[in-house]
């Protein structure tokens, strides 16, 4: 199966860049490039790829608004962020906005690959700078126990509504950046319990990885950096 992608951005020699990575893959064709972010959108509306590889800085519709935009068409086009920052103002409206992958330019050519053929299949991608930053953004000046301050079961989103109040109470100290022993020690339970939960939770919501489930958190609202 070939992945159509489209790639979004603002420097030409970057865009063209990344389009003659992308070509050089047998399984992977590059069907549009746009220079700035309403181009982006109408190229996607037309063109419907797999992948969507969106900038975050470009002129007109940044890389959020792209985002929200292709999501909100509904036609099944997946967005990976590839920019230079990984910063909490740039991190979080993209993945609120739905893009399933967020990597930065010092990501290599192979991981870029990797990252489109992840996203098209459904799969989460967080670069490393990334999920630090998430973590950062919640570990920095950490307050109550979370599990104290967990919402709800009536706020949870509906994404959640699959879990048990137990794995949501996991779910959101992971995103915190509590590793299983000291999520252990919040939940006074042991760190074997703690990992069964994790396990049920990446089966529940078919995601692979401790790094998919905290993009997940943060882009449902399980977690943010208010609770500080």
């Amino acid at each position: 199966m070939t992945i159509r992608v489209l790639v979004a951005d603002d420097q030409a020699v970057v865009r063209d860049g990344v389009a003659l990575l992308l070509t050089s893959a047998e399984d992977i064709e590059v069907v549009g490039q746009a220079g700035d972010g309403n181009e982006a959108v109408r190229l996607a509306l037309a063109e419907r790829p797999d992948v969507a590889l969106v900038d975050l800085r470009m002129p007109g519709l940044d890389g959020a608004q792209v985002t929200a935009e292709v999501v909100a068409a509904g036609m099944g086009t997946r967005v990976l962020v590839l920019t230079t920052f990984a910063d909490d103002d740039a991190v979080m409206p993209a993945l609120r906005a739905g893009a399933l992958g967020y990597l930065t330019k010092d990501a290599t050519g192979e991981a870029v690959l990797a990252a489109v053929r992840d996203v098209a299949a459904g799969r989460t991608v967080l670069d490393p700078a990334v999920q630090r930053r998430l973590v950062q953004l919640v570990v920095t000046e950490p307050k109550a126990p979370a599990a104290a301050s967990a919402p709800s079961s009536a706020m949870l989103p509906p994404e959640a509504e699959g879990l048990t109040r137990r794995e949501v109470d996991v779910v959101r100290l992971l995103a915190k950046g509590l590793n299983n022993r000291q999520v252990a020690r919040e939940l006074v339970v042991s760190q074997a319990t703690v990992k069964t939960h994790l396990n049920h939770v990446l089966a529940k919501l078919a995601l692979d990885d401790r790094g998919a489930l905290i993009a997940w958190a943060w882009r449902f609202g399980l977690v943010d950096n208010t609770e500080q």
